[in-house]
């Protein structure tokens, strides 16, 4: 292969597109750690990148708030079907930002009434008190 070709390869793969898919993810209040399909993510306000267009399970969890579990879908944009996606991922000369942007509002965690609790405690102890109690079982004298 002559230089001259081999030049013009090398400058036409480095002109190549690429979409770079990206998802921010943001909590009021802040400081929420985020988990996407299980796996930690980092705290709120967070970024992460997605490789497939679909449903993600994300789950906000922050000390003194209700945890949140989000199924999140992240539709494909018109240039990443086919065959626009061969040319966005590879012929445009440019590069594609694809950033997604989530905000979620977590709900303070709801602290139970003191008198309701003890209701409740004193209704599963009368129903504890009906329960047969537990009579182990000898095992028959050896002979």
């Amino acid at each position: 292969m002559r230089p001259a070709a081999f030049a013009v390869l090398f400058a036409a793969a480095g002109l190549t597109g690429c979409v770079e898919r990206r998802f921010v993810v943001e909590s009021d209040p802040p400081g929420a750690l985020v988990l996407v399909n299980g796996q930690p993510l980092g705290v709120t306000p967070v970024d992460g990148e997605f490789l497939y267009h679909g449903n993600y399970n994300f789950t906000l969890v922050k000390d003194g708030y209700e945890t949140l579990q989000v199924k999140q879908a992240i539709p494909a944009k018109f240039y990443e079907y086919v065959p626009l996606d061969f040319v966005s991922e590879n012929v445009y000369p440019g590069k594609i930002e694809d950033v997604r942007r989530f905000r979620y509002t977590l709900q303070p965690l709801a602290q139970p009434r003191s008198d309701t609790l003890l209701q409740q405690a004193a209704q599963l102890r009368e129903r504890g008190k009906t329960v047969p109690s537990f009579e182990p079982v000898k095992p028959p004298a050896a002979p």
